[in-house]
């Protein structure tokens, strides 16, 4: 476990099946996954990623 509480884990990314999310448009602009995994952020740290995007500080 992390300081923060968190787990960490190795996961093998060789051959993973990647999927778009189903609410996307198809205009490349969209987060994949691969099936299975999962990403977690603390609250705070999502918060600030997604002002950063809303305000242009992140680029493509």
């Amino acid at each position: 476990m992390r300081a923060g509480g968190g787990i960490t884990r190795s996961v093998d990314l060789s051959t993973p099946t990647w999927c778009a999310n189903s609410y996307s448009d198809g205009g490349g602009q969209c987060l994949e996954a691969a099936d299975g995994l999962s990403l977690a952020f603390e609250p705070a740290t999502w918060s600030s990623f997604v002002a950063g995007v809303k305000g242009g500080q992140l680029s493509a």
